[in-house]
Order: structure tokens, then sequence, then C-alpha cells
């Protein structure tokens, strides 16, 4: 990692040591893991307007998102749970972090997981029964895609290890 100069100061100072012929050999910077994450917090806070609304996010990146992916049944019947709960396990038996959640309106799940960096989130929707599809919606463009259930576990793991990008899945 490259330090700019004007981030220290190099000085030589003579100081006598009676008896003793000291030559320092440590350096020791004040530089803790709490500036490194903080920087890089700061670095990826966002407060934005979207169709007059304010939004917050936290545009982490995939790979050290706390929460990677977040699953979503539109509403809270039909066996809809039920669906979000077996896709929770699929993306957890490919390594994915990811949260359920059940909660309000389906708009304000998507911002509770914008403000705190989940950069994908799945929705179980009226359709999923019928074809096994998925909506996955990308925190950072808003943008949504329809994909079959059996390849999202697949797909997630690809997105958050930076082997696809999700431009990629909108491309006919």
């Amino acid at each position: 990692m490259f330090v700019p100069p004007d981030l220290y100061e190099v000085r030589e100072e003579v100081v006598e040591v009676p008896g003793e012929d000291v030559t320092p050999h440590v350096i020791e910077p004040s530089y803790g893991i709490d500036r490194m994450i903080y920087a890089v917090l700061e670095h990826s806070y966002a407060e934005e307007v979207v169709k007059g609304e304010e939004r917050r996010v936290l545009h982490l990146p995939p790979r050290i998102a706390p929460i990677q992916a977040a699953v979503f049944p539109l509403m809270n019947r039909d066996g809809l749970p039920g669906i979000g709960r077996e896709i929770l396990e699929d993306l957890a038996s490919e390594g994915i972090v990811a949260e359920f959640d059940d909660s309000g309106a389906i708009g304000r799940r998507y911002r509770r997981q914008d403000e705190v960096g989940t950069p994908f989130a799945v929705t179980v929707d009226y359709q999923t029964p019928e074809d096994g599809t998925v909506t996955l919606r990308d925190r950072d463009s808003m943008e949504q895609v329809r994909v079959h259930r059996k390849d999202l576990p697949r797909l997630v793991a690809s997105l958050v290890r930076g082997r696809t990008t999700f431009s990629q899945l909108m491309a006919p």
C-alpha cells in the first residue's frame, strides 16, 4: 500500500544516551484497524434521491458485505415464506451469507438492506411457484432480472466473487 508523503514526516534526531549506543529499528505508525474500517465506510456511504425519496446506501463490495443477499417473500402467505426459507438454505450451501426478511412492505425491506450494504436481494413472488423463477435485484443499479431458482445460488456466488457482473445478466 502506498502512503503519500503528505501523511507522514521523516526526520533525523540525535539523542545522546550516556553509556549506550542505540540504533532505532522499529517504526510504529499509529495506524489501527479502526482507521481502515472508517475509511472503507466513509468511501462506501452515499445518500441519493430516487423518485423524490431519499435513499441511504452502503456501497460495500459484495465480497466484504456482512450480508451478501437478502431473501424476501412478496407476501407472508400462500407458501411464499416457505419457498424463501428454502432459497435461503440453498444460498447458504453455496457459501453466501444471506438473511430472510418478511416484515413490512417490500420497498422498505429493500431500503433496509441498502442501508446495511447488502448487494443483492431475491424476491419470491406469485410467479415463483408457477415457473420456478425469482426476481434478483442489484443494490447499486436497482435493476432487477428474473432468474430460475435452481440457478440462483451459483449465480449469486459468481456475482459475489466478481466473476459475473449484474450488467452481464441484463444483456439479452
